[in-house]
């Protein structure tokens, strides 16, 4: 007999490439979650489990929280994130010429690594920004 496992995430957006948090057992965690990070949606996972507790089966279900998304669409708030396509390091920034500093003084510091440069917007994921250095 098939048994079905379900648990929440807090993400937010319904793209690929999206941020999520969690496993949580119930919704009102991943929600109360969700609301402190800002994101807009929950993601249910639902496992159907065959013999030995195989996964058979997974269905994603979104489920948008009321007031989030359409606040969120309207104050898009802009985060940089430099990573080094070298090593990996990473930071965020408010701010280009901060994301400029870092890059400078990281490749400074580290002869042959290269910064890559990307742009976070709540809701849309990230996005690279080639040739951000000229």
């Amino acid at each position: 007999m098939a048994y079905k496992e379900i648990f929440w995430m807090a993400c937010d957006s319904t793209e690929q490439l999206r941020a999520e948090y969690g496993p949580f057992h119930t919704r009102p965690e991943a929600e109360v979650e969700a609301r402190k990070l800002g994101f807009g949606y929950l993601l249910r996972y639902e496992h159907i489990l065959g013999v030995n507790e195989e996964i058979e089966e997974v269905r994603c279900i979104f489920i948008e929280l009321p007031g989030t998304v359409s606040e969120a669409a309207e104050s898009t708030s802009v985060t940089l994130h430099t990573r080094c396509a070298t090593c990996g390091e990473s930071a965020a920034h408010e701010t280009g010429w901060q994301a400029e500093v870092w890059a400078d003084i990281h490749e400074f510091e580290h002869s042959r690594h290269r910064v890559r440069l990307f742009e976070h917007a709540r809701g849309k994921g990230l996005k690279e920004i080639g040739d951000w250095r000229g």
